[in-house]
């Protein structure tokens, strides 16, 4: 950018919801200028959705060359390399990041500017010293690991989602606080690839905010991996000669050696460095932006979507929000985001995904919980990967309203649950519509089918249908 002008959109963050933001914006001839402090592509580029699923297909395709024999096909030593893993993993990241580059960004007619972004006043930013002013702006300055504070953590070079991409030599003894869906991915891929891995978790089980079978059967696959995980209990301090390797003192009084000590205690928004209030935006309690449901902050004229809401954060999330957000901003629109259909997934081995109403928060009377137990499925069966489960919760008229599947490739059925909780699907709209066979999706396929037979063979449905019987045979004899 050659000179700072007024914008019609100033965006500050690039990752997904910054650049996602900045695009739609351009695309309706906005002039946009889009400002991140260090890198674009922002979390899920360098430290999150495409590093950590580069490194579990490495952990996958070791486990999966162990684990064959009861296939008939025998491999008789795993050697696993892992600075060459780490190397596929920043290969990954150097293949897709062209497409968030600058280059990229201003062929969409985007302006980019690398600086540090703060608000001087309710339509001004300055960036690197210059005053930048804008019509509207968005801020999309996602958020970081959250710290932790224990006695003895100052001396410890703890690794995080940010941090642990660096490493190039697998330390021997990894402890890992926290057993949320990035704990639980790292701690399965660094077991499968040899590494001793704790998970400790402060409450009863993992994956808390998952059903709990489906939390059950994840702890379960990680057991197998060789993961020990403690539970009902947290770090109190921690002691380290060498900042790197140490030993934990736990709230239970035992204590754990560790090489290295990753932590996944949840995130923060950042908002710390903004200057919001001289923009007049106002954060809540944990310091997320406040936005109405149109995403729109305390001050009219600007935005914000991603992590720095506080509201779901997912990539997903982040991108959908943040095109509705620009296109309020741009068009006057009064888009608002959706909250029913969220998806989630955690990728361990079996995946988790789940979306909108769960069990645990299912009515008796008001709604029915449909389950297709894996081992009934052909797929599933040929694959000897039967521990997983499809489960629907649907209202009395059958409609869709959540679902949770656990098993391979979980994330793909659960776009159709997703779909199907959007529009207001019900099973019969599912069991109508012809699947391919064999696939882990038959598990959806068949309790939707399930459910339309039992709700044919009741109530006024079960009435009609004897009525057809009869009459169709009384005309055939």
């Amino acid at each position: 950018m050659n000179e700072l002008r007024k914008f019609d959109l100033a965006v500050i963050g690039g990752g997904t919801a910054g650049l996602v933001a900045s695009r739609t914006a351009a695309s309706f001839g906005a002039k946009v200028v889009l400002i991140e402090g260090n890198r674009l592509g922002g979390d899920c580029l360098w430290t999150g959705c495409v590093p950590s699923k580069a490194l579990i297909a490495a952990s996958n395709a070791a486990t999966n060359a162990r684990s064959s024999a009861h296939l008939g096909v025998s491999v008789s030593d795993v050697v696993v390399n892992f600075a060459q893993v780490m190397a596929h993993v920043q290969d990954a990241m150097d293949e897709i990041a062209p497409v968030d580059s600058a280059e990229s960004l201003e062929r969409d007619n985007i302006d980019v500017v690398i600086g540090k972004a703060r608000f001087t006043g309710p339509d001004s930013i300055d960036v690197n010293g210059r005053e930048l002013r804008f019509q509207q702006a968005l801020i999309a300055t996602g958020a970081a690991p959250a710290l932790l504070d224990i006695p003895g953590i100052d001396a410890v070079d703890v690794l995080t989602s940010e941090t642990f991409w660096n490493l190039r030599i697998a330390p021997q003894r990894l402890v890992l606080l926290g057993g949320g869906a990035i704990g639980c991915e790292i701690a399965q891929a660094m077991a499968r690839l040899g590494v001793a891995v704790t998970i400790v978790q402060r409450g009863p089980r993992i994956l808390p905010k998952e059903d709990e079978r489906a939390s059950a059967l994840i702890q379960s696959a990680l057991i197998a991996d060789g993961v020990e995980v403690r539970t009902n209990c947290t770090a109190i301090s921690v002691t380290s000669a060498d900042r790197r390797a140490g030993t934990a003192a736990l709230s239970d009084g035992t204590t754990l050696s560790f090489d290295r000590l990753f932590v996944a205690l949840g995130r923060r928004p950042n908002t710390a460095d903004l200057d919001l209030s001289c923009a007049g935006v106002l954060r809540d309690v944990h310091d997320n932006i406040v936005v109405n449901s149109r995403l729109r902050t305390s001050n009219p004229r600007i935005w914000a979507a991603g992590d720095v809401t506080g509201l779901p954060q997912f990539t997903h999330t982040a991108g959908v929000n943040a095109s509705v957000a620009a296109a309020n901003a741009i068009l006057g629109l009064t888009r608002t985001v959706g909250s029913t259909a969220i998806p989630r997934v955690t990728f361990t081995h079996p995946e988790l995904g789940a979306v909108g109403l769960q069990a645990r928060d299912a009515r008796a009377g008001v709604h029915r919980i449909l389950t297709w137990d894996h081992e009934h499925v052909d797929r599933a069966v040929t694959e000897a990967k039967t521990a997983g489960y499809t489960q629907l919760i649907v209202d009395k008229r059958g409609r869709v309203l959540g679902g949770t599947v656990v098993g391979p490739r979980a994330g793909e059925t659960l776009g159709e649950i997703s779909l199907a909780v959007k529009n207001r699907l019900t099973t019969s709209d599912i069991a109508s519509t012809t699947h391919a066979y064999p696939t882990y999706n038959d598990g959806l396929w068949s309790v939707a089918v399930a459910d339309v037979r039992h709700r044919l063979g009741s109530g006024l449905a079960s009435t009609a249908s004897r009525a057809l019987r009869r009459l169709r045979i009384a005309r055939l004899s």
